[in-house]
């Protein structure tokens, strides 16, 4: 039986995997600087699901847990707290990746929670673990007064897009982000 509940601070290692797992390994090379490679992403990660400061805590985190293993997991927060959020990103991507993403492009607004990230191990795919942490997602955006629940996705994913569309989401635009060209989606949910 999957349950799925908040995270707590022992996960972030699973957590930072899993989220890397849905920022793909290009994405995730994309944020390093000359010489770092995903052992050092994956520290940075790690560090940052730790905090609770950073829009990767995991106080902003809930996971589908099999008994005592961690196998997927789902990132949101208020999209109109980006800017204080990533502040902790800006600062550990220039210690630990040698990198300054103080320019980095705004991938939320006011008024929605953003989903930032979505993943389950592979081999707990298509059990309907992923449909479930979307669930309890829009019901924190509603139990928080904000009434979209929006994401990006890569368009080179459409199990992803087919995913979102099922769950109620649709199509805004078209958003760069992370080296990639993304998808824009939103639900509402109240």
């Amino acid at each position: 039986m999957i349950n799925i509940q908040e995270a707590t601070r022992e996960q972030s290692a699973d957590i930072a995997q899993l989220i890397m797992m849905a920022m793909t390994d290009d994405c995730c090379l994309y944020f390093c600087g000359v010489g770092y490679g995903l052992e050092d992403f994956r520290r940075m990660m790690t560090m940052l699901v730790r905090r609770e400061d950073s829009q990767y805590s995991y106080k902003n985190t809930l996971v589908a847990m099999d008994g005592d293993k961690v196998v997927g997991m789902a990132v949101s927060y208020d999209g109109g707290r980006l800017h204080e959020l990533r502040r902790a990103f800006i600062e550990a991507a220039k210690e630990y990746l040698g990198e300054d993403h103080s320019g980095l492009d705004d991938e939320t607004q006011e008024g929605e929670l953003y989903l930032d990230s979505l993943a389950v191990l592979p081999e707990y795919r298509h059990q309907g673990i992923a449909r479930r942490l979307l669930d309890v997602t829009k019901e924190r955006a509603n139990q928080q007064g904000l009434p979209i629940v929006g994401l990006l996705v890569d368009k080179e994913n459409p199990a992803g897009e087919a995913l979102y569309f099922s769950a109620g989401f649709h199509y805004v635009n078209d958003t760069p982000w992370g080296g990639h060209s993304m998808k824009h989606f939103q639900a509402s949910v109240i």
